[in-house]
């Protein structure tokens, strides 16, 4: 994204797209878990029926009139229009795995590669050339996304505890080790400077209204908002958890990732007068090949990168499913790992579209696009901005303003401030980029 909207000032607008929007709606996001303690659509329907109040109207003989009683329904027997956001995150969480998991299993494809050499003193025609012959082979593909989808559904068939948290100790601090080491390796080499230069030095010039709203939309897609996943991942936190210090703690810790991915892949790019423009996959599987096939320990320096990219691909894909086998084991009484194995075999039968989006179906488009830009594009640009702007105005607006100051758990003025930003400046922002992507 940084490659394609102009290095610096593509990084500055997404940082502040972080702190003044992504941010508070993660808070928001967080909170409906906190308070309701179940899957999204539940957890939803639970903050519906605390926050609204529901009347009867009877004869009061005193009064000799008629007047309203609150009317105390069971909370099973209250639907509520607000859990269509539940069902919206579910399902873009669905989508968005579809086809993310055909991507990721081409990390592992190219891990490898990298191990075998194929990279070593490999042309830019010969990249290109690999990368074509490799996607275009539906059966390749359909093996790697089958794996990537068996190691996907495995981790969180065990649970949080067992699965999710027990995989996340480990890749996590195996991702930033890698990370960091990369990050050394790239401030050695001789185009650092110039790289730097481009990644954090904004061009003013190339700041426009696409490059703003592509910033915003990226942060929402960054941070998972509007899926469902931070609703399944509040429900487990504490009582006596500050929501606003757990929000920051991700959005710093995944804004330092993407920073340190560009200060790895730019230096490397500069330094082999690679094309830091190019689109889409390229740059990652078509592009930075070269440079590793011509640097010294190129094997190993391309191992780890790919090794780092499935370790990134993996920790995310675990979230995307989460909020669907919540909600399928908890409001049909199934096990956990019948409704992993149903809903892993449901979303690996739709990432076969996107696997034939790139070869045999690629001449099929719909919108002037394949299916997997139409699926990008549905969830990206509409389903999670317009998630969050529901999110913002469900929180801000419907749920009782004392539930939501007991959930923040947090300075009144810093409430107050918050308050300001998730009725107005969020909504405002989220309607742009939601008229954005239609249009």
């Amino acid at each position: 994204m940084t490659a394609e909207n102009g290095g610096g000032a593509f990084v500055l607008i997404y940082i502040l797209s972080v702190i003044f929007l992504a941010l508070p709606i993660m808070a928001a996001e967080i909170l409906i878990g906190k308070r309701g303690k179940q899957n999204p659509i539940n957890s939803i329907r639970t903050l519906s029926y605390e926050s609204s109040y529901y009347y009867k109207h009877r004869q009061d003989k005193k009064l000799k009139r008629i007047i309203k009683v609150k009317e105390n329904f069971k909370e099973k027997d209250i639907f509520s229009n607000w859990e269509l956001v539940g069902w919206m995150g579910i399902l873009a969480g669905i989508f968005i795995l579809s086809f993310y998991s055909v991507i990721a299993g081409w990390t592992i494809s190219y891990i490898i590669k990298s191990l075998t050499g194929s990279f070593t003193l490999i042309t830019a025609a010969g990249s290109s050339a690999k990368f074509q012959t490799f996607i275009s082979d539906p059966e390749k593909l359909i093996l790697w996304h089958t794996i990537f989808m068996i190691l996907t559904c495995y981790i969180v068939s065990k649970g949080v505890k067992s699965g999710i948290e027990k995989a996340i100790k480990f890749l996590i601090p195996g991702l930033f080790l890698i990370l960091i080491g990369l990050a050394v390796y790239a401030s050695t080499l001789q185009g650092f400077l110039e790289a730097m230069t481009y990644f954090f030095i904004a061009d003013f010039d190339k700041i426009n209204s696409s490059v703003v709203l592509s910033a915003m939309s990226m942060a929402f897609f960054s941070l998972s908002i509007g899926m469902g996943s931070l609703m399944v991942y509040g429900s487990y936190l504490p009582d006596n958890t500050s929501i606003f210090q757990v929000s920051s703690a991700v959005a710093f810790s995944d804004t330092l990732v993407a920073i340190l991915a560009g200060i790895i892949i730019f230096p490397i790019v500069f330094t082999y007068n690679l094309d830091p423009n190019t689109a889409g996959p390229g740059l990652i599987f078509e592009t930075l090949p070269i440079a590793f096939g011509s640097m010294h320990y190129g094997i190993i320096i391309s191992t780890a990168f790919f090794v780092l990219l499935f370790f990134a691909a993996i920790t995310s894909s675990i979230s995307l499913i989460e909020p669907a086998i919540t909600f399928v084991v908890e409001n049909f009484y199934v096990s956990r790992l019948y409704a992993t194995n149903i809903l892993g075999v449901i979303t690996w039968f739709l990432g076969i579209f996107t696997v034939l989006s790139f070869n045999n179906l690629s001449e099929f488009t719909f919108f002037g696009m394949t299916i997997f830009d139409n699926l990008d594009y549905l969830t990206s640009k509409i389903m999670l901005p317009l998630g969050g702007l529901l999110m913002a105005l469900f929180v801000g607006y419907v749920v009782k303003k004392s539930i939501v100051q007991r959930e923040l758990n947090a300075n009144k003025k810093l409430v107050e401030f918050w308050f300001m930003i998730i009725k107005i400046l969020s909504p405002l922002l989220l309607i742009l980029i939601f008229i954005q992507g239609i249009l």
